[in-house]
């Protein structure tokens, strides 16, 4: 009678670990439920919980009655290592009936004084996902239907495990759909740059939980990434933070174009003073891609040392996606409003430019046409006036041809070797006046490849601004240097007034009260560029020093 009363309150007991399991949904509340019954059940002292991390093929304490600590310094045993190593290695029920003689690992069983110890597999699909173990504090024999009891609770325990498991993921996908499509919809809500990264930043700030969150974007003339956004970070932007591609924890990202993690920022080289300062512990970038290529990184950062997951990170590369996209049409947008900006601006001022010279030539046209009898002085300075609107019109028409010429791409660059002195000289005598001296230093030896069409048009036209508005003496320098050839003109006139360097080399850019078009600097840049070099204005103390660079690879 005694008999079948135990077996009956074993079946009952036996029913309460079945309901936990299939009572909760959540991992951690299915443990906690699951290990009281199953401690009652068996009746030890301590019941644990380890779980199979993949990744590490270790067991980790994940829960735990009598036995708290296990979980609270994070046990981790590698499979078929000491006593729950072994019950995941042999797949198999393992009893320890003496603790203190036993091989195991983990110090805080013969701390917590357990005697004896029985485990068994957790599993699913013949394959092992964790570890159930109970213990007691004095000498006990497990028997053979303890085995059968603990591992039928297992059993069903790694069922609900996997469920729960299942049921996580679950919702973890979605929660991540939830966070894409977010993303997605600030994505497609914005055309202009700023205000887009205005809403997207805390936004992806709060999917990954993390502090701080910014956007660097390429800046392919310097090769260099510069801060364009940031939240919990301003200063990074505030700054102008700039990363050379390559450089540090941002320029790694980029030149890899693969995600980077930092554990401990604190021991880490990142170029950007700001992250430590800031007391950012960990950090997550990934690249901003399009078309394969990097237009920028995006990183978020966290004041507290942690661990970014494989899934963090495929969430972050999925957020970026859905940002480097967003970003290029926001460019595409802004660059279309400026050239539109541009092209009336251009079509207003190149009609208001032309109308002036054709005005004239056509008056003076008209007045000789109807007037037979002007005096011959008159006639001659009104056919003067003529010859030189009609050299104005000549010349403007030229420069418009060549801006739409090299706008379609439509020069062909053919550098060959000259003597660099020799032509610089020729330039200067067809450009120059007589009368008006011109310095060289140019080695005479120096040679180079060049194409003398671009010489011609970027450098006359640089002597011809020079004489215009500059002041004695003029001089022409060259060398070879960092596999460039840099030609150099300049004079010791005002200088470039600082409200206009900013747009020098715009076309119609010129100074109020000057004559000329103001096409010239920007025709001579579009031919430097178009042999792979530029022009720049270099401001000094007193003067105007204009430096062609032409590469010599």
């Amino acid at each position: 009678m005694a008999t079948y009363i135990t077996n009956l309150e074993q079946l009952r007991r036996l029913q309460e670990v079945t309901d936990a399991a299939l009572a909760h949904l959540e991992l951690e509340d299915l443990l906690s439920s699951l290990l009281l019954r199953i401690r009652e059940l068996l009746e030890v002292d301590t019941c644990a919980a380890l779980l199979l991390d993949e990744s590490s093929n270790e067991l980790v304490a994940r829960a735990a009655v009598g036995l708290e600590e296990e979980v609270e310094h994070g046990v981790r045993i590698p499979v078929g290592r000491g006593f729950a190593g072994r019950v995941a290695a042999s797949k198999q029920p393992v009893i320890l009936d003496d603790v203190d003689h036993a091989d195991v690992l983990n110090p805080i069983l013969r701390e917590k004084g357990i005697k004896s110890l029985l485990g068994v597999p957790l599993l699913v699909g013949g394959e092992a996902i964790g570890v159930l173990h109970v213990g007691v504090l004095r000498r006990r024999e497990f028997t053979a239907d303890d085995v059968e009891l603990l591992q039928f609770a297992g059993d069903r325990a790694a069922l609900a495990i996997e469920h729960a498991r299942a049921f996580r993921a679950e919702r973890r996908a979605r929660e991540r759909l939830e966070h894409v499509q977010a993303v997605t919809d600030a994505a497609l809500a914005h055309l202009e740059l700023d205000e887009l990264l205005k809403v997207l930043l805390p936004r992806i700030r709060g999917v990954l939980r993390a502090d701080t969150c910014a956007v660097l974007l390429l800046d392919s003339k310097s090769n260099e990434l510069v801060a364009r956004a940031a939240v919990g970070i301003e200063e990074e932007v505030e700054r102008e933070v700039r990363i050379p591609v390559g450089g540090g924890f941002a320029g790694r990202v980029a030149a890899e174009r693969r995600p980077v993690i930092l554990d401990d920022v604190d021991q880490a080289h990142v170029l950007n003073p700001i992250l430590r300062e800031t007391g950012i512990k960990s950090m997550c970038g990934v690249p901003l891609l399009v078309a394969g290529e990097a237009i920028g990184v995006l990183h978020v950062g966290v004041l507290r040392h942690r661990k970014f997951t494989r899934d963090d990170v495929e969430l972050l590369e999925l957020v970026a996606e859905r940002v480097a996209l967003a970003i290029e049409r926001a460019q595409l947008h802004e660059e279309t409003l400026r050239l539109d900006a541009l092209r009336a601006n251009f079509v207003a001022i190149a009609s208001h430019e032309l109308r002036t010279p054709a005005a004239s030539v056509y008056g003076v046209l008209k007045t000789l046409a109807g007037h037979a009898g002007l005096s011959p002085e008159l006639r001659d300075e009104l056919v003067q006036t003529g010859v030189e609107q009609g050299e104005r019109l000549r010349r403007l028409l030229e420069q418009l041809l060549d801006l739409s010429r090299l706008d379609a791409n439509a020069v062909t660059v053919s550098p060959k070797p000259i003597a660099v002195r020799t032509v610089l000289e020729e330039i200067a005598r067809d450009t120059v006046p007589a009368g008006i001296h011109v310095t060289f230093d140019v080695p005479r030896e120096l040679a180079a490849l060049a194409d003398r069409l671009v010489l011609d048009r970027v450098v006359s036209n640089l002597l011809t601004n020079a004489v215009r508005y500059g002041e004695p003496p003029l001089v022409v320098a060259a060398e070879e240097r960092d596999r460039h050839l840099r030609i150099s003109v300049s004079d010791a006139g005002r200088g470039i007034p600082e409200d206009v360097r900013a747009r020098l080399f715009e076309p119609f850019a010129r100074e109020p009260d000057t004559s000329g078009a103001g096409l010239g600097l920007a025709i001579s840049r579009s031919y430097a560029r178009a042999h792979g070099g530029d022009l720049v204005y270099e401001p000094s103390g007193s003067g105007t020093r204009f430096e062609l660079v032409l590469p010599q690879d």
